[in-house]
């Protein structure tokens, strides 16, 4: 019996460390996979204007939203709000999880059905893939999981034509306290919209965030945005426009 035991215990520990090895190589993966996100953005590079481009071509002859061009577009984003540092770490994180997702969804055996954002609605809503009451019954969906992208997207609208349009002299930390307030503060708690504000004071001045978006002078990074954002734009009100329409804007 006692050996019996022994063999048992041998057999726990090697399914412990192999539990553990496991745990270990996901880390190392999502790790890898943050990495490569912040080398779309500078150390390649690529600058925001590039970035900004991949969403001109997320639209299709029918005017439906691709969703590979979507989420290449978001890892330029990523990499670009790393390249910031630690400041839009809340949004970069989170947003690095949902590409993911929706990544494992276009390389499933219903990756057809997620080849824009319009056939996404369409056979989530068809086959009850959408929880519209509460999260726990179907939490991984790619609706919910644009919807996030979706919100954070907005406020990146709206602070990049704040940056655009501001004068010289304006601080970066209130534009883009204004455009969070304006967005991403209506579905975040108390404690993260404290956080994340005191978190923008930080922000450096006009002239070197534009500098850091490696596209020149001020007066060519304020040019590129006016070329660029209204793509974002025509994106953004093309998804809001679905998602109200499918009643999706309020997804748990």
């Amino acid at each position: 019996m006692a050996g019996d035991w022994s063999r048992r215990g041998g057999r726990r520990r090697q399914v412990s460390r192999r539990r553990a090895f496991i745990g270990c190589a996901e880390v190392g993966k999502k790790e890898a996979v943050a990495k490569s996100y912040t080398m779309a953005y500078g150390d390649d590079g690529h600058s925001l204007r590039e970035v900004l481009a991949t969403f001109k071509a997320c639209l299709d002859e029918n005017s439906e939203i691709l969703v590979d061009p979507y989420l290449a577009g978001w890892k330029g984003l990523v990499g670009f709000l790393n390249s910031m540092g630690t400041i839009f770490g809340f949004v970069s994180k989170d947003a690095v999880a949902k590409i993911q997702i929706m990544e494992d969804f276009r390389s499933g055996p219903n990756k057809e059905s997620y080849r824009t954002l319009q056939s996404m609605v369409s056979y989530e809503m068809a086959n009850n893939l959408v929880d519209l009451k509460k999260y726990s019954e179907c939490p991984v969906s790619g609706c919910r999981t644009i919807l996030r992208l979706h919100r954070a997207l907005h406020w990146l609208q709206l602070f990049l034509e704040a940056m655009r349009t501001s004068s010289p002299d304006c601080k970066t930390s209130v534009l883009c306290t204004d455009s969070y307030n304006a967005s991403l503060a209506n579905y975040h708690p108390w404690i993260i919209r404290k956080a994340t504000i005191i978190a923008f004071h930080t922000l450096p001045n006009r002239e070197a965030f534009f500098e850091n978006m490696k596209v020149g002078s001020n007066e060519e990074g304020v040019e590129m945005l006016g070329e660029a954002l209204p793509h974002i734009r025509k994106i953004y009100d093309i998804t809001q426009e679905l998602y109200s329409r499918h009643k999706l804007l309020d997804l748990p």
